[in-house]
């Protein structure tokens, strides 16, 4: 860790604590590891706070928004012990937007390399290049997904928040086994864009699709190492400090759900949450939201080592079952419920209760035939 709080402006808890007497010994404010550089132990913490500004409004103090999630986090009440949090702090602004892209980039490489899972609380969501390009670096091909109305994914010059998904998805070589985009809306996204990603074997997922049935989408998130979650998925009325927010979107509980999700993934070790202004933030209900979604994303890190190992065939019901004359092997968890089917070269894929049923009545599920495609 040496040189990394040089990119980092500190946490203090008299900037962060509204309370009259500071906080109750079972509030996160009162358990929460603030990480400084005389005291930089995060061995035993199992999540890693991060926050980092917008590069797009100058008229928002650069640690305003991410420090307002944490004034609303800081207040609720720890229900999760043994997942222990600590708090990075945030990126200090560079004199220019690379400057502070590469500063992000270092502080995420080293909590990578720490094995830690970290929430960047982020300003713009292009800021996801400096997630993937942690796993680029390192030469790690992954699976990665985001939550959005929007495909980013505009053919222009520079990375900015329009069309960073352009050279990520790309550049070569690429690190990028699998890309999910969860809750976009058809009409504010280009048909040409939907087909680019169908033909490299992409999934995107129409919001009423998602809302649907959300347990469906819990095997996508499960298999994934990084996540990003761009505020605009959710409606107007569920977010209102989104001035360009779509009449439509998912619920504010949906989000939530959804991150607990992510948080039971074994896999996931980069979470990135963008799009939230406190300046446009009247009634601090998005800080309160984005407060919420950590808390569930915490419930369900204290559930992602409760799963057994696949190879552990003692802790799993096994089905075979024969999609089209092709056998196939359904096992279903003992501890969580969960399912997984496997492919013809024998690897294992999450799915859903409902792919099983489908395969009962001889119909290949379409979750099995995109990933065979993959293989293939």
């Amino acid at each position: 860790m040496d040189g990394l709080f040089d990119f980092l402006d500190e946490i203090r808890q008299e900037e962060i604590n509204g309370l009259p007497g500071g906080y109750d010994d079972l509030q996160i404010g009162k358990r929460i590891h603030l990480l400084h550089a005389d005291d930089g132990d995060w061995e035993n913490a199992g999540m890693i706070l991060l926050g980092c500004g917008r590069f797009d409004d100058p008229d928002e103090e650069w640690q305003s928004s991410a420090n307002a999630v944490r004034r609303a986090l800081y207040k609720m009440y720890d229900w999760h012990p043994s997942v222990k949090v600590a708090d990075l702090g945030n990126i200090r602004r560079g004199a220019h937007p690379s400057d502070t892209r590469a500063a992000l980039r270092a502080v995420l490489k080293e909590t990578a390399a720490a094995g830690k899972v970290v929430v960047l609380l982020g300003g713009t969501h292009d800021q996801m290049m400096q997630q993937y390009e942690v796993f680029e670096q390192s030469g790690k091909v992954i699976e990665a997904a985001v939550l959005d109305r929007l495909i980013n994914l505009e053919d222009s010059e520079g990375i900015h928040e329009g069309n960073f998904l352009m050279p990520m998805l790309t550049r070569q070589p690429n690190f990028l086994r699998h890309f999910s985009v969860l809750g976009f809306q058809s009409y504010d996204v280009h048909p040409n864009v939907l087909e680019t990603l169908d033909k490299l074997r992409f999934d995107c997922v129409r919001l009423g699709v998602l809302r649907e049935n959300l347990d469906e989408w819990e095997p996508t998130l499960r298999h994934c190492e990084l996540l990003a979650v761009d505020m605009q998925v959710l409606r107007y009325a569920e977010a209102q400090f989104l001035h360009h927010a779509s009449p439509n979107g998912l619920l504010g509980d949906e989000l939530c759900q959804l991150l607990r999700y992510a948080g039971m993934s074994s896999r996931l070790s980069s979470l990135g949450i963008y799009g939230y202004q406190t300046r446009t933030d009247q009634y601090g209900q998005g800080a309160q939201l984005m407060a919420q979604m950590l808390w569930y994303f915490v419930d369900g890190l204290r559930l992602r080592d409760q799963e057994a190992d696949l190879r552990d065939t003692d802790n799993f019901f096994s089905y075979h079952v024969a999609i089209s004359g092709v056998e196939t092997l359904f096992i279903k968890s003992k501890r969580t419920g969960r399912w997984w089917m496997q492919m013809p070269d024998l690897s294992f894929v999450p799915c859903s209760y409902r792919d099983y049923l489908a395969a009962g009545n001889n119909d290949i599920p379409e979750r099995w035939l995109r990933a065979q495609e993959r293989i293939a």
